[in-house]
């Protein structure tokens, strides 16, 4: 097959930048945003279950008792528990793997880049967390402080995708950047503030299988099996320790390698020496495609396997069991009239926006960062706002902070309302602003009031 098509445009090309940044970021954002699709539809269809006649069955499915019983050892737990603990341990692990590519070979690495973007994380963390906190200081609500703070992948780029050209290409590059920072804090807040009464001899145990890991990469240990089955012990140990184990899923992605096991290989030029060759024999064909796939990082090889799986399968799944929560009268004049919905709804659509567009805005003005290419204020205030859009990672911190149902259901109507404002606020600023633009006098495409 004829392989220089591949080669007419730069994102098709052979250069590092190319290979190793400009490819996955842009496979990364076609799953994110068929991903923020399903994750949209999941959540519609668990709310609509959760209020039908049905709604009963909706509780009794996602509490249902499920066990794993090896001898005289047993794990116990509803569905909902082995959903949150079990599978989003990958979705995490997967979270990882970008934060670390990030941080090799991504945004994260240029410092001057990667400013902009860390900084106004911070600020994202900061001004929701004390918006929530006054409105809850005093009280076990207090808890859910983070709950504001988490901005999803998804829906952002979801988001960013359907507005198409109006969101430009170094702006998609800069939400990107700061939700994948975003989700590193969340995973330090989760880390940090949501671990229970911790074990430090199961702490000590995860620890040691981690370090058995890490002998086996630096001993050249390739066969997966041994991984997984390490990789295993790692979430039972951590889950025992009282830490929540999906930081297991992050622990493990930090310690996968980042470069490929054969760096130099030309996978064309391998290709092109064996074809037209009448003795070919299958030996030959298991050592080139070894080659050729050890010339591509762990990293990126684990996450192209896992993130369709984690985008289109177990995020939905997640929303799925967590979004489902009653909305008749009762329920929503209690909501409205709920610290917790309130902090939550102003944490995500005021306190998001204060806080990346104000932490951004100082970071140009003192020369800290710099507004992405092309970019201007009233875009990067609609990013801002994009940045409140706040769903998985949020629901996930609910479950954690609130074992009472009736404050996790208020700070999950919050979520829900907060993360429509905020899309719909985004979407109308990011129009005005592609409007403002293109206007006569301004063919610069430069908003006059960043200069």
């Amino acid at each position: 097959m004829d392989r220089s098509h591949h080669r007419h445009t730069w994102i098709g090309s052979d250069r590092l930048l190319a290979r190793f940044v400009a490819r996955p970021v842009t496979r990364f954002l076609a799953v994110e945003t068929a991903g923020g699709a399903l994750l949209l539809a999941a959540a519609v269809v668990a709310l609509i279950w959760a209020n039908s006649p049905w709604a009963s069955s909706y509780a009794a499915f996602w509490n249902t008792n499920l066990s794993l019983r090896i001898g005289s050892f047993e794990l116990e737990g509803t569905l909902v528990e082995w959903v949150n603990d079990g599978l989003m341990t990958v979705f995490f692990f997967v979270v990882g793997l970008e934060i670390k590519r990030e941080l090799v070979r991504g945004e994260l690495q240029d410092r001057r880049v990667a400013a902009l973007p860390v900084i106004a994380a911070f600020g994202g963390l900061l001004a929701p967390a004390l918006i929530f906190f006054s409105l809850n200081a005093g009280t076990p609500a207090a808890q859910g402080w983070a709950i504001p703070v988490a901005t999803d992948i998804a829906f952002v780029v979801g988001v960013a995708a359907v507005l198409g050209r109006r969101v430009p290409a170094s702006v998609k590059v800069f939400l990107l950047t700061l939700a994948i920072v975003d989700d590193l804090i969340g995973i330090v807040v989760i880390a940090v503030f949501y671990a229970g009464g911790v074990q430090l001899g199961w702490l000590a145990a995860s620890a040691a299988v981690i370090g058995v890991i890490v002998l086996m990469r630096q001993a050249g240990v390739w066969y997966l099996p041994p991984y997984f089955a390490a990789g295993v012990a790692v979430w039972f140990t951590m889950y025992e320790s009282g830490i929540d184990p999906i930081i297991a899923g992050v622990a493990l992605a930090l310690i996968v390698p980042a470069d490929p096991l054969w760096p130099e290989v030309d996978a064309d030029a391998v290709v092109d020496s064996l074809e037209n060759r009448d003795n070919l024999t299958a030996a030959e064909v298991r050592s080139t495609s070894f080659l050729i796939q050890e010339s591509v990082p762990v990293g990126d090889r684990l996450t192209e396997l896992l993130h369709p799986w984690s985008s289109y399968v177990i995020v939905p799944i997640f929303a799925l069991a967590n979004a489902g929560v009653p909305l008749d009268r009762t329920a929503l004049a209690t909501a409205w009239s709920s610290r917790v919905t309130i902090g939550v709804l102003l944490g995500l659509v005021a306190g998001k926006t204060i806080g990346v567009f104000g932490a951004s805005s100082l970071a140009v003005r003192l020369k800290i960062g710099v507004l992405p290419s092309g970019a201007n204020k009233l875009q990067l205030l609609a990013a801002a706002m994009a940045a409140g859009i706040g769903f998985t990672v949020a629901l996930f911190v609910t479950e954690l902070a609130y074992d009472d149902r009736a404050l996790r259901d208020q700070a999950t109507i919050g979520i829900i309302a907060g993360s429509v404002v905020a899309a719909i606020a985004c979407s109308i600023t990011f129009s005005f602003a592609s409007r403002r633009t293109s206007a006569p006098g301004n063919e610069t495409g430069l908003d006059q009031t960043s200069t």
